[in-house]
């Protein structure tokens, strides 16, 4: 037998362990926390309490951002291997709490090997030096490539498109991010300035959340910008991004905003977060979206679409709607996705029938005639069909948006002004800053009307065929009801 140093013997144990942890350890997997219409969204064992996001955009939205995403967390169940929701993007590093850490991609998920299994309960750190690519997110989400530079678009599964994460509203956690960009730029993002240092060419921009977020409500706005500033009710801070080009045609249309920050206090109780505005950028997405404190717009829809002015306010109040229903309480599955769109629908009609447009009666009408066709065609609202696959954003139809607030009209007719007007604030108040159920809402309609709603609201919410409206007999569907 040959000699072998003490040294040597140390090295060939060494591999010899590697070799047999490696042996026992599966291979790397996909997870996710069950959610129905996205099986393998978001990740179990954690919760993230804070994301600290830095950014370098090198002037061309073309090429991938340099990135570091720092995530603290705590475990919530032991963990040999700890997965992100993430892809597009080249991966360079990634450490555990300080200690440099094995990671594997897998379909889109950054599975990471910590030097040693983490027990339950305990703090961890990752963090994760990679690319964030802008390029072919067209179709699928996350940045969006406007005519001067870049915005955010990460509804529904769309932010792990930009940074590691849990990427699932019912894990919220608070923001900085810390976007270095051509100093020529502007950068705005979620919350509230913390900071501005210019380097050379350069300067480095950070902005914090005051309150808990949804990483599919992350918002970071680079470009050639004017930044709008007044004052809504109590003090609070609104800010507007624009094109700066387009800054005096646009602040008609801005200066809106105050008034109806307050129809919505009045309605459902104070603005939940500590500043808000619109980011209208220079792109085609086909939609508008509630990012939180910081609803994006297309331009096109102000500047060219011709829409009457109730309109155009009514799409600004539905977006603004949102930060209380669908921000502030986030749902906890994605099929609890008809609190959202439905209530911001509700406060978008009603606001609508006050300002000019067609009155709230005859629009949920119309919505009426349309539901058994919505339902058939996208399931009921609070059990909806799975999107179409690669194509995401089929699962916003309009059974989520006038189907769904046409559940909330018939709520209103069943348990009346009061008592609705009640559940509306005491749902907002309650769940602020979290996440809830179709459950919990069922619940509370209960409690606020002081009987047992869970028969009425069962029908509404999953039934295929739509059931009577209350005070409205004589209303039909002119569809039939899907057969299962």
């Amino acid at each position: 037998m040959p000699f072998i140093s003490r040294r040597l013997r140390a090295v060939l144990l060494a591999a010899a362990s590697a070799t047999l942890v490696a042996a026992t350890l599966p291979s790397p997997v996909p997870l996710g926390i069950g959610d129905p219409l996205f099986p393998e969204l978001g990740n179990p064992g954690y919760d993230v309490r804070s994301y600290d996001i830095s950014f370098a955009y090198h002037g061309d939205n073309s090429k991938p951002l340099d990135a570091v995403t720092r995530i603290d967390a705590r475990t919530t169940a032991p963990l040999d291997r700890i997965n992100l929701d993430f892809t597009r993007g080249t991966v360079r590093s990634v450490e555990v709490n300080g200690l440099s850490a094995d990671f594997a991609l897998k379909d889109e998920d950054l599975v990471i090997q910590p030097a040693g299994r983490l027990p339950a309960g305990v703090p961890v750190r990752i963090t994760v030096r990679h690319t964030s690519d802008p390029t072919g997110s067209e179709d699928s989400g996350g940045w969006v490539r406007t005519s001067d530079g870049l915005a955010m678009a990460n509804q529904a599964d769309a932010a792990h498109r930009v940074f590691p994460s849990n990427d699932h509203p019912a894990d919220k956690a608070y923001f900085t991010f810390r976007v270095t960009a051509p100093r020529d730029l502007t950068v705005v993002a979620n919350g509230l300035p913390a900071g501005e240092v210019r380097r050379g060419t350069d300067t480095t921009w950070t902005y914090r959340t005051a309150h808990p977020m949804a990483t599919e409500l992350a918002q970071v706005s680079i470009g050639r910008s004017a930044v709008l500033h007044r004052t809504g009710p109590h003090g609070l801070p609104v800010r507007d991004v624009v094109p700066a080009a387009d800054r005096e045609r646009l602040e008609p249309r801005l200066s809106r905003t105050p008034a109806q920050l307050e129809w919505m206090e009045q309605k459902v109780g104070r603005y939940p977060f500590e500043a808000y505005g619109l980011l209208v950028a220079d792109t085609r997405t086909g939609f508008e979206l509630e990012t939180q404190t910081l609803s994006l717009f297309e331009r096109a829809l102000f500047l060219d679409s011709g829409y009457p002015d109730w309109y155009l306010d009514s799409i600004m109040v539905h977006e603004l709607a949102h930060q209380w229903f669908g921000d502030s309480v986030a749902p906890r599955r994605w099929s609890d996705l008809w609190q959202n769109e439905g209530h911001a629908t509700w406060y978008e009609a009603r606001y609508a029938g006050e300002h000019g447009g067609p009155s709230l009666e005859s629009r949920m009408r119309a919505a009426y005639t349309r539901s058994d066709g919505w339902r058939a065609a996208g399931g009921p609202p609070a059990r909806p069909d799975a999107p179409v696959p690669g194509e995401k954003i089929s699962l916003f139809r309009p059974v989520v948006y006038d189907g769904s607030a046409l559940v909330l009209y018939a709520l209103r007719q069943e348990i009346g002004e009061r008592a609705f007007d009640l559940l509306e604030r005491e749902w907002v108040r309650e769940h602020r800053d979290g996440d809830a159920a179709t459950t919990d809402f069922v619940r509370l309609a209960s409690r606020a009307a002081g009987r047992d709603l869970t028969a009425f609201l069962d029908a509404w919410l999953y039934g295929t065929k739509t059931p009577p409206m209350p005070g409205h007999p004589d209303w039909h569907s002119d569809a039939p009801a899907r057969h299962r």
